[in-house]
């Protein structure tokens, strides 16, 4: 299940790509996403660190995407945020690979096969939908709890 977290973090990405390259406020995006302000400045902060935002100090600061739209998946910016796709750990291709602590092993178990397909549709679904197709979608309005 995606946490509040994560909704927050996307819905305020999808705001910054539908404001198309301008800079848009902490509070501006928290009040677009329906977010907690300080909350929301903690999530951004660590987009920040993981290269899918830029913040710019000052009176006039804000944020921006650190590179196009159509370039950042929402399989990105979830594993930034929640970390890996998959269901359990022996299923993770990425850095959360390991045995899980009740398995006897790992050729054996039963439930490995259906979640590694588990992870490998969720992954090709969030691959393929970027904060462009999520933008397109969304309109004009601002987006609330639409996610």
């Amino acid at each position: 299940m995606l946490s509040q977290k994560a909704r927050y973090g996307l819905r305020a990405l999808v705001e910054l790509a539908r404001a198309d390259g301008a800079q848009v406020s902490a509070g501006e995006l928290a009040q677009r996403a329906d977010a907690p302000r300080k909350f929301l400045e903690a999530i951004l902060l660590e987009l920040a660190r993981n290269q899918i935002v830029v913040s710019r100090r000052g009176k006039y600061g804000g944020y921006v995407l650190a590179r196009p739209a159509a370039e950042i998946a929402f399989a990105e910016i979830i594993r930034v945020i929640e970390g890996p796709l998959a269901l359990a750990p022996c299923v993770s291709p990425r850095l959360g690979f390991r045995k899980c602590p009740d398995c006897q092993d790992l050729a054996t178990c039963v439930l490995r096969e259906a979640l590694a397909r588990a992870r490998d549709a969720t992954a090709e679904v969030l691959e393929g939908y970027t904060l462009a197709d999520a933008a397109d979608a969304a309109g004009s309005e601002p987006l609330g709890n639409a996610l």
